[in-house]
């Protein structure tokens, strides 16, 4: 496992001489689109995107100024990098639909969940390299997390590029694809989990009077910075738990309770549910 650095992947990036397509500009594959552009790495001109429906392909392509239809097999050809953006259970379909324009000089780069590098091979029949990335919502706000792994055919290179990438909406890690289900399970999964913990703080807060705004912003910016240090210092958790609980104070009577509730025995039986049924889902 290693993490890619942001500063250090930008400044390589050269997309200027290539053609990227978008295979799906719903939610994710919008803000993938988005941020290229924001970050000028590529131009208009040598960008494309598909959506399903043809009012929708009108919108975007108003909005964003760049070619948006809905012929995947047009998009992919001639395209250097190919995001497969699309919804997990017809990745197959159109991987089989291009399959006739894909070389093994194109980069594919899928975001569906669950689906294995080697299944998007197999329906390409091609040597393309594959990269496959599990990026989670807050991509969105640019605060992301996504983990990365390669298939048979992609290079060091490739996953370099694909880092550079996704660190334009956060932060990225390569893992084996043997980890992507448990990276589904914790990452991808994990702002449902904290949203729950978020309101119950913000809820609590509301129980000892305090306004429900003022109780909403202090437990999320709380629950922000407490991320942030750990970020930003490195220090185990259980470290900086520590550093915040004083003697016979507030804090320890406060964690008596969560450990009384077995908060910390039922988040990670989350986690170990919910990678489980990743697991399923990617066995089809």
């Amino acid at each position: 496992m290693k993490r890619n650095s942001t500063e250090q992947g930008l400044s390589k990036l050269d997309l200027s001489n290539k053609t990227v397509a978008i295979l799906g500009a719903g939610k994710l594959g919008s803000i993938l689109l988005q941020s290229l552009l924001k970050a000028k790495l590529l131009s208009k001109e040598s960008t494309r995107a598909t959506v399903a429906h043809p009012e929708r392909a009108r919108a975007l392509q108003d909005k964003l100024g760049v070619p948006v239809g809905t012929d995947n097999v047009a998009a992919v050809r001639g395209a250097d990098i190919v995001f497969v953006c699309v919804k997990p259970q017809v990745v197959a379909e159109v991987m089989r639909q291009v399959r006739k324009h894909a070389t093994p000089k194109q980069l594919f780069i899928s975001v569906a969940a669950s689906v294995r590098t080697g299944d998007i091979e197999k329906a390409l029949g091609t040597k393309s390299p594959v990269i496959r990335a599990m990026p989670n919502t807050p991509c969105a706000q640019g605060v992301g997390m996504t983990a990365i792994c390669q298939g048979a055919h992609a290079k060091t290179e490739d996953v370099h590029l694909a880092c550079a990438l996704f660190d334009l909406i956060g932060r990225t890690v390569v893992v084996d694809e043997k980890h992507m289900d448990a990276v589904t399970a914790l990452s991808a999964s994990g702002p449902a989990y904290i949203y729950i913990i978020l309101e119950s703080l913000a809820e609590a807060g509301v129980k000892v009077g305090l306004p429900r705004d003022v109780a909403t912003l202090l437990a999320a910016q709380t629950t922000l910075g407490a991320a942030t240090v750990v970020l930003e210092t490195g220090d185990h958790p259980a470290l900086l738990k520590d550093a915040v609980t004083t003697p016979a104070g507030c804090t320890i009577d406060g964690i008596m309770e969560l450990e009384e509730g077995k908060l910390r025995v039922t988040l990670i039986k989350a986690v170990v549910k919910a990678a489980q049924r990743a697991k399923e889902l990617a066995a089809g």
